[in-house]
């Protein structure tokens, strides 16, 4: 459930991490981005990321072939000082600076994410499609109490 949006100038910044690439239709982008929490997770691949500013973390969306219909890449990482130490394996990109809204869930983790994303793509708001980004705290009680907060690009 979305909370308060706000508009809000971000720099650009880098991220680096695991990707890939998927589409929205028939809930395919759940799987595959739960797919990258995972591995993510399970595997501790924050710990390898040299140069990695916080152990907060990241899912970025970009590359998009067109809206939120078409395929896009989704990279799940963390803030990184540089593209150029990623390892082998990892995604590196920087996201964008520019105008973001910005929204603020409530409720359960990952649920409230996913009816988030769903209210927006519903929406007839006038993004970007650059790229948009979700920050998740560090430092959560449970993976269900994580803090999440929405990026999305706009005109």
């Amino acid at each position: 459930m979305i909370v308060k949006v706000k508009e809000s100038h971000q720099n650009q910044f880098i991220i680096a991490g695991i990707s890939a690439r998927t589409t929205n239709q028939n809930g395919q982008s759940a799987q595959d981005i739960g797919g990258l929490w995972t591995r993510f997770t399970t595997e501790n691949l924050g710990q390898q990321i040299s140069g990695k500013l916080s152990d907060d973390m990241y899912c970025a969306y970009t590359d998009y072939e067109s809206d939120h219909n078409c395929p896009y890449t989704a990279v799940l990482g963390c803030k990184a000082d540089s593209s150029t130490n990623i390892p082998d394996g990892f995604t590196g990109i920087t996201v964008p600076g520019g105008d973001y809204q910005v929204y603020y869930l409530q409720g359960l983790f990952p649920a409230n994410i996913g009816a988030a994303w769903r209210q927006i793509w519903a929406s007839d708001i006038d993004r970007k499609y650059a790229s948009d980004y979700d920050w998740y705290k560090a430092g959560a009680d449970s993976f269900e109490k994580t803090e999440a907060t929405i990026y999305l690009g706009v005109r």
